[in-house]
């Protein structure tokens, strides 16, 4: 059995998977939920607790009323920030709760 010389990380071969297996919407749904922190920040971060994401809806649960409206207030931004972070049109609205 001959060696690969120069062999591929783990890491980036799971996107070539997803691809092949057809699962590449689940990814990206994944891959969302992996970045909710990061696009949004850490104060609006620790007042929302991600619930799951199906059919290009993001249900979020908030932390209270107030924050339920500034949000609300801000969805926009955040959702052409989400799509922005992820490269596609994949979330289609957010419903804070």
């Amino acid at each position: 059995m001959s060696r690969i010389k120069n062999p591929k990380k783990f890491s980036s071969l799971v996107g070539d998977l997803y691809q092949i297996l057809g699962l590449e919407e689940a990814y990206q749904q994944y891959k969302t939920l992996q970045i909710w922190n990061t696009v949004v920040g850490d104060a609006i971060a620790e007042a929302t607790l991600l619930e799951r994401f199906s059919h290009g809806q993001l249900f979020i649960r908030v932390k209270n009323p107030a924050w339920r409206m500034e949000l609300n207030f801000r969805k926009q931004d955040i959702l052409a920030r989400l799509n922005d972070a992820l490269g596609t049109l994949l979330v289609k609205d957010i419903i804070f709760r």
